[in-house]
């Protein structure tokens, strides 16, 4: 996180230069003659992933306020008294860090870090930041605000996971059906509607395919596979081929056009699986044992097969599900 950190007063100032000092990645602020210190926060708003704000908290909601636009985007503001006394988080508390930059800060000067957001004072698990920890596709902003409001409001959300839970973070507690739900982590998509739904990124594409293929046959052979096997295109983590594909135009396109990454594996690593069936046809056509199934189980570090291989013309695909489990956040994030 590139921080900077930003003060007014000479006390201030001498705060701020300690802090910068002290945090990676920190840089003070020093404002330019005759510039106002909204003109410097403006400037730099989009440098940072966070200010620190060494000032009355009033002078930061003023020179930050036409600059807000998304908790997304923005950078988190931490605001301190020039003593080191409190550090409030203002802005981007869970995602944008600033909960975590405001502790990080007080420790620094000794003083108290000041947070304000709901599921930090009522020791409850912020849902955003445990699905980012744990790799879980969250579902739409505003179904994840309204699970979160849920979970304020009542203390507690029912968790249901096909995956393996090894433990849950304060505020959430598993169920045994998902009809018992309000939160669903799974890559199927038969829960639609039942619940707010989480993606685990738990599936590998296998692919071989025939030279020349278009990225259009991979996207429909995708498509139909995930459709009878009721799975989730948002599950899916990397796609997995023989290296003598990594050349092959359609293939390359229809990764970068859904933001995947490919990972190639050379014929001679993947005649050392056993747990395949030979593909007399890759042999000879490749010198390996296989494409899609074994590179599929490469790719999710897994002997298990979600769907074997399925062929279409030009191509052929198989499933694998790698490894994952559910646990509570690490007590120092």
């Amino acid at each position: 996180m590139k921080i900077a950190v930003v003060a007014i007063t000479l006390g201030g100032k001498d705060l701020a230069r300690q802090l910068a000092d002290r945090l990676d990645c920190a840089t003070f602020l020093a404002q330019a003659k005759g510039q106002k210190v909204a003109e410097l926060i403006a400037a730099n708003w989009h440098n940072y992933d966070g200010l620190v704000c060494i000032m009355a908290a009033g002078i930061v909601v003023r020179a930050i306020a036409p600059l807000v636009q998304d908790k997304l985007v923005d950078p988190c503001v931490v605001v301190m008294d020039e003593k080191g006394r409190h550090a409030i988080c203002l802005l981007a508390g869970h995602m944008g860090g600033g909960n975590e930059l405001a502790r990080r800060v007080a420790e620094l000067s000794g003083g108290i870090p000041v947070i304000t957001t709901a599921s930090d004072t009522l020791k409850l698990v912020a849902l955003d930041l445990w699905a980012k920890e744990q790799g879980l596709l969250a579902p739409s902003r505003e179904k994840l605000t309204a699970a979160a409001t849920l979970l304020v409001n009542r203390g507690e959300l029912r968790l249901y996971s096909d995956e393996e839970v090894v433990s849950l973070p304060p505020g959430l507690t598993q169920v045994r059906e998902p009809e018992q739900a309000d939160i669903i982590v799974s890559a199927s998509t038969g829960f639609a509607d039942m619940a707010t739904i989480f993606r685990p990124r738990t599936l590998v594409i296998g692919i071989g395919c025939n030279r020349g293929t278009q990225a259009g046959e991979f996207e429909e052979a995708l498509t139909e596979l995930l459709t009878d096997l009721y799975l989730s295109k948002a599950s899916i983590r990397n796609l997995a081929s023989i290296d003598k594909k990594n050349d092959e135009p359609g293939l390359l396109q229809f990764a970068a056009d859904n933001g995947w990454q490919i990972e190639f594996f050379p014929g001679e690593q993947i005649n050392t699986l056993n747990n395949v069936a030979i593909s007399f046809a890759a042999l000879k056509a490749v010198g390996a044992i296989g494409v899609a199934e074994p590179t599929a189980l490469l790719g999710a570090q897994s002997n298990h097969l979600e769907s074997r291989k399925r062929k279409w013309k030009n191509v052929t695909m198989a499933i694998a599900r790698a490894p994952f489990s559910l646990s509570a956040l690490d007590p120092e994030q």
